[in-house]
């Protein structure tokens, strides 16, 4: 049988006609200059005027083949699952008429693939970057159990969605507004978001919470957030390390609800403009 390495180059080889064109690191910007080159925080707006069919999104998938993100509860990588939802949200947005909405899938290792991500949005002149991801806990907090005859770790204690933006992005206001409705959306659909951000357990990993009611986070200094010149928030799906919440996390239902919750949220934000 393929290993799962192999089924999800298979799935990436196939999404390749629908993704951005992945810049190749042969001829990548070097780190250095990508980071002189910060934003100013006095720019426009990208767009007094929100038309859906006009109005530039990029649905980033989190992590890269290369470099899979945390490992859920049974031992399946988060790039899967971040996979698999930011095509479902890139095709439920392209169907509510924001036809111009772009699925993005990065090569190459963790720390490059940031940059490239971000070179890829501003090159295409992105109205609101979107990055998927599924959370986890620091290691510290996890435990260890068996799941089909292979070790595996989980964190049942924590569990729920989470939104993160920066700042230091030019569009910040936009930026949480718009993560703003999203926890609107999904709170409306009876998910909670994840609360552990604010302690200090979470050590590196411990974040301002800037919204009680909808569960937008403070993560100035994340690359995708910070560097990107549009509006920009990172999603943290649901907790994957998490045994209940990574079955309900594969469950198309749960799926369905967190892009009906992203589309309606872009539909309000698009309105607002």
């Amino acid at each position: 049988m393929p290993s799962l390495r192999d089924i999800i180059a298979a799935i990436v080889a196939s999404l390749l006609p629908l993704s951005l064109a992945p810049i190749d690191a042969s001829h990548a910007v070097p780190a250095w200059k990508i980071v002189r080159a910060k934003p100013k925080p006095n720019a426009k707006p990208v767009l007094e005027h929100c038309a859906p069919a006009k109005f530039r999104i990029v649905v980033d998938v989190g992590h890269t083949a290369e470099a899979l993100g945390a490992d859920s509860a049974r031992n399946d990588p988060e790039f899967a699952f971040n996979l698999r939802l930011a095509r479902l949200i890139s095709t439920r947005l392209k169907s509510e008429g924001f036809a111009t909405t772009r699925l993005l899938v990065t090569e190459g290792r963790a720390r490059p693939s940031l940059f490239k991500r971000v070179n890829v949005a501003n090159d295409w002149r992105a109205d609101l970057f979107l990055s998927i991801h599924h959370d986890a806990v620091p290691d510290k907090l996890l435990e260890e159990w068996e799941f089909e005859g292979a070790k595996s770790h989980f964190s049942d204690r924590f569990s729920g969605y989470s939104l993160f933006v920066s700042r230091q992005n030019p569009h910040y206001a936009a930026s949480l507004a718009f993560a703003r409705l999203v926890g609107r959306e999904l709170k409306a659909q009876d998910l909670t978001y994840a609360h552990q951000y604010t302690l200090p357990l979470m050590g590196r990993y411990r974040h301002e919470l800037l919204d009680k009611d909808f569960g937008v986070y403070r993560y100035d200094q994340l690359i995708v957030l910070s560097r990107t010149r549009s509006a920009a928030v990172l999603l943290e799906a649901g907790s994957i390390i998490n045994r209940d919440e990574e079955m309900a996390m594969n469950s198309p239902e749960r799926q369905q609800v967190i892009a009906t919750a992203v589309a309606g949220a872009m539909k309000e934000f698009c309105e607002k403009r």
